[in-house]
Parts: C-alpha cells; sequence; structure tokens
C-alpha cells in the first residue's frame, strides 16, 4: 500500500490523525500503525475512510492516481465472493493456482469464496496488481 497516499488523504481532509481516527472509530494508535506501515488497513476502515475523502479505492491503494468516485463503496462478502470466482474463471485458474499466484494457501481463496471471512486488504492489492483489475470492480463498488 502507498503509506504517502494514506498520509496525504488525511492531509487533504485537513484532520489530524486523532480526528481521522475517531472518524473511523479506531484508536489514534491504530489509525497511526496504518499510517506508517507497520500495519496494513483493514478493508472495511479502507472503504470507510475512501467514503468519507469521497476517492476511488483504487487510489487509497495506490493503484491509479485517479481520485474518481462515482458511488459510496459498501462492503459486502457476496459481491466479493463471485467477484474473485469471476476473476478466477475468466483467467482459467484453479483455486490453488489463484493461491500460489498471491502467495497464500488454496483455502484462503475457498473462505473468501465462500464467504467464511473478508478479505484481507493486502491481498486485493496483490490480486488487483497481478491480474490487472481494479479495486473498485473487485470490491463492486
Amino acid at each position: 500500500m502507498n503509506l504517502e497516499r494514506l498520509r496525504y488523504i488525511r492531509e487533504t481532509l485537513d484532520l489530524t490523525q486523532r480526528e481521522i481516527a475517531n472518524k473511523l472509530k479506531v484508536s489514534k494508535s491504530t489509525y497511526g500503525r496504518w499510517e506508517t506501515g507497520e500495519k496494513i488497513i483493514p478493508i472495511k476502515h479502507l472503504i470507510n475512510l475512501c467514503n468519507l475523502a469521497n476517492i476511488s479505492l483504487d487510489y487509497a491503494l495506490g493503484i491509479t492516481n485517479e481520485k474518481k468516485k462515482n458511488t459510496k463503496i459498501v462492503f459486502n462478502m457476496n459481491n466479493i465472493a463471485t467477484k474473485i470466482k469471476e476473476l478466477r474463471k475468466n483467467n482459467n485458474l484453479t483455486q490453488e493456482q489463484l493461491a500460489n499466484s498471491i502467495n497464500v494457501a488454496r483455502t484462503v481463496i475457498s473462505n473468501y469464496e465462500h464467504k467464511r471471512f473478508p478479505i484481507q486488504t493486502a491481498f486485493i492489492i496483490d490480486i488487483c496488481r497481478k491480474y490487472n483489475v481494479s479495486a473498485d470492480w473487485l470490491l463492486d463498488s
């Protein structure tokens, strides 16, 4: 993730780390760890940040320099599961092959496709870069 991008988004909103942390309903130290790269911002919080700043996920993740955003981003595990399966099928990949391509176990892909747990931000970035797809598309926003 582009660490300067996260700080830039906050500064563009003219907010301190404490103020943005309050808006995202996390502690200042948690937000600070995201901004310094010590931890990766969870996708639900990243979506809230994008909605707050009215920017696309692709911009926030550093996938593009275009800030455009057409609609509010909504976290929906059904959409993510469908899009991951669609991406995999369109690339003629098994769950195992997709998993290997982003260095995770096959069960991780299976769990995403079966909505057992939310996708991690790092895997969204890996999938988008590896398969040249938009995070906004992947999350169906």
